[in-house]
């Protein structure tokens, strides 16, 4: 592949619902683009995007692949991404890097719930999209109600650039409506013909909305659009340049992927339309005294780079793919790492297609390339000119919302679970693995079941690592009720030096973890020995009187005791302390306490009501609601027991349209009833 300069460069995610056809419209461009001979197909494990094991065993695509082609003197950088809204961060790391999208829609079923979730991210990052009404070719299509659904929960400005020719059964091509011309499609190949007669009309109409639309971009081509004289070809293909490229028109054309119908002229927009990188906002950076700062996009400003994506190949190890934002970078020139301060020399430089390598000698300022075993690369990581530095920000993700429990079948492996999961967590920030000490258990968190099982999918193809799952335990704490004084006393004599440590310690509920204070008198307990007496209490608290919770909520003062002159010491004096505490547990009403979390729970409108009455049924307390766009965001406190599966009963409960997060604000006391059944199972699996 040759080299492109900045302004023949596209960079431009697929995106779309799962099943929308991204796979097949990418294979479909790479033999259009003729960077393939022959098309491959999903159910035969051929396409050059889905090649990872798991990807072919499931059928569909669970993480981005890059895609580069070439068209009309423009290289065009395809990234065909996941459907399922579990691997956004996947998502997220591509659409930092791009300029514009495509947004892939099943004319069987129009806008679905993972349309509207990546639009919702397009439209936050305002980015230029196509959006292509794929499968034209099939039964019982009215692209009429396509259309609606488009501008009704995507964007009323959405407009029509092709019109299909004999929807319904007898899908036969498309009239272009810039050109007034007709693409007919025989059922083998796409010729230019006649529009249809039956069409003439409609055309016209829509045509005359689409200059409508052309004029609103800008004061002068409106001024002349309503004056009443006819807008050039040069003045309608700026203003669809213009309107497109600042994300107020979305053009909406038709086609049939696996039938290679549509996608010249959507190779056609996206050279015409879509931005090239020096076209879109300069990303934002920071030089090293932390002040705002930009970098033109030239290959003559100084170096500038951030790798937006990392791949983990069992034969070469690391892939980075990064962005270069300006400069230009040849093989075997030295970069600086601002993060880690160290140079690092570039020894090849590739793009790739699939997991096929095209070594490259140079990349200019907007292009997309790849380095392989560069271990200081990693995801969100800026490289540049050490003499001019600058450091871009980091893509910031969601915080896993489900937790599995894992081991390895075989305890052989368990040497090799933490390395693998380290090596995989390279490649997804968005999952998290967390050692809890008290209950034993490695979990491991992510985006959803899907998230995490294509996780323990690949840690069994590649290292060779075979999980087990499990629920995780709740970790609850303990805690007491009342006030409450007792006396511990330890005496023990046995031929030689005796042990001797007498306390009366007085418990009393507090806000703090935990609290030790003295008011002892008259030197009744000598002040060397009171850390022994605070050391005892701290071990004894590990482990609670009702369950073996870590204790936590109590204030201990330690008011009076006793000593021996010779048989006393820290040791006796530290039982003491626990003995006290054991005493006293009849007095201080221990109870048990459970993690709560705050979740915000963002559903479409109509799901409100069953999601606060679900809420409520799971012991959870509603604080408020945020409304948004035909969404709500309900915020609400439940008990961290009740939504160990959430993700998933939140997916049945909304369609799959719903979401959410949580995170951990505070240990509250457990309802009385629930109480004796946590107490039965902790000390059953003791």
């Amino acid at each position: 592949m040759k080299e492109y300069k900045t302004s023949n460069i596209r960079n431009v995610t697929v995106l779309g619902h799962m099943g929308s056809g991204k796979t097949s419209i990418g294979e479909a461009l790479l033999y259009a683009t003729k960077a393939i001979d022959k098309k491959g197909e999903v159910e035969r494990k051929t396409t050059v995007s889905d090649y990872s094991i798991e990807e072919q065993n499931r059928q569909t695509t669970l993480i981005s692949s890059l895609l580069p082609c070439e068209w009309k003197d423009n290289k065009i950088n395809f990234i065909d991404t996941p459907g399922s809204e579990e691997f956004i961060g996947d998502i997220e790391n591509v659409l930092s890097a791009t300029d514009g999208a495509v947004v892939l829609i099943d004319a069987t079923k129009g806008v679905e719930v993972g349309t509207e979730r990546v639009w919702e991210e397009l439209n936050k990052r305002k980015i230029p999209t196509i959006i292509f009404v794929n499968k034209m070719d099939k039964e019982n299509i009215k692209f009429t109600e396509v259309m609606n659904s488009i501008t009704n929960r995507l964007n009323k400005n959405a407009t029509a650039f092709t019109w299909p020719i004999g929807e319904t059964n007898n899908f036969g091509g498309f009239v272009n409506l810039l050109n007034k011309k007709a693409v007919l499609f025989d059922g083998t190949e796409c010729k230019e013909g006649p529009i249809p007669a039956e069409l003439t009309a409609k055309v016209e109409e829509v045509n005359g909305e689409l200059i409508e639309k052309v004029a609103e971009t800008t004061e002068e081509l409106m001024e002349k659009y309503f004056s009443g004289e006819e807008l050039t070809a040069e003045e309608i293909r700026q203003g669809l340049k213009l309107g497109v490229s600042a994300s107020e028109l979305f053009p909406v054309l038709v086609g049939a992927g696996l039938k290679n119908v549509g996608v010249d002229i959507l190779l056609d927009m996206i050279v015409d339309f879509l931005p090239a990188p020096n076209e879109r906002p300069l990303k934002v950076g920071f030089n090293t005294n932390n002040e705002e700062i930009t970098r033109k996009m030239s290959d003559t400003a100084p170096l500038a780079g951030y790798v937006f994506k990392t791949t983990i190949d069992p034969f070469i190890g690391t892939i980075s793919f990064f962005k270069l934002y300006s400069g230009s970078l040849k093989v075997g020139q030295e970069v600086f790492v601002p993060s880690t301060g160290t140079v690092v020399k570039i020894a090849q430089l590739f793009t790739i297609m699939g997991k096929t390598q095209l070594p490259i000698e140079t990349v200019s300022a907007g292009d997309i390339a790849c380095v392989a075993k560069v271990s200081e690369f990693y995801n969100g990581l800026t490289f540049c000119d050490k003499k001019d530095q600058i450091t871009y920000p980091k893509n910031e993700h969601p915080n896993p919302i489900i937790y599995v429990a894992i081991q390895p079948k075989n305890k052989n492996d368990e040497d090799k679970l933490s390395g693998s999961l380290q090596k995989l967590k390279l490649e997804d920030e968005t999952f998290e693995m967390v050692r809890n000490p008290e209950t034993s258990q490695q979990l491991i968190g992510g985006q959803g079941m899907t998230h995490i099982g294509y996780i323990l999918e690949k840690m069994k193809n590649m290292f060779k690592v075979e999980i087990e799952t499990s629920d995780p335990k709740i970790v609850y704490r303990e805690t007491i009720k009342a006030k409450g004084e007792a006396q511990g006393r330890h005496k023990k004599q046995s031929g030689g030096a005796g042990q001797f440590g007498d306390v009366w310690v007085r418990f009393e509920p507090c806000k703090e973890d935990f609290i030790f204070s003295e008011e002892v008198v008259g030197g009744a307990v000598p002040k060397n020995y009171f850390p022994a007496v605070e050391k005892g209490l701290i071990e004894t608290l590990e482990h609670g009187p009702l369950a073996g919770f870590p204790v936590i909520g109590v204030k201990a003062t330690l008011f009076y005791g006793s000593y021996h002159p010779v048989d006393s010491n820290e040791l006796s004096f530290k039982l003491a302390a626990g003995l006290a505490f054991k005493n006293a547990i009849d007095k201080i009403k221990p109870t048990i306490l459970e993690p709560v979390c705050e979740v915000s729970v963002t559903v479409k409108d109509e799901f409100v009501g069953d999601i606060m009455g679900d809420m409520t049924k799971r012991r959870g307390r509603v604080l408020g609601m945020e409304q948004g766009h035909g969404m709500q965001t309900i915020i609400a406190e439940v008990p961290e027991a009740e939504i160990v599966k959430y993700a998933t009963d939140l997916k049945a409960m909304t369609q799959a349209s719903g979401r959410f997060t949580r995170k951990f604000i505070r240990y509250d006391e457990v309802p009385e009833m629930l109480i004796k059944k946590i107490i039965e199972e902790y000390k059953k699996e003791k």
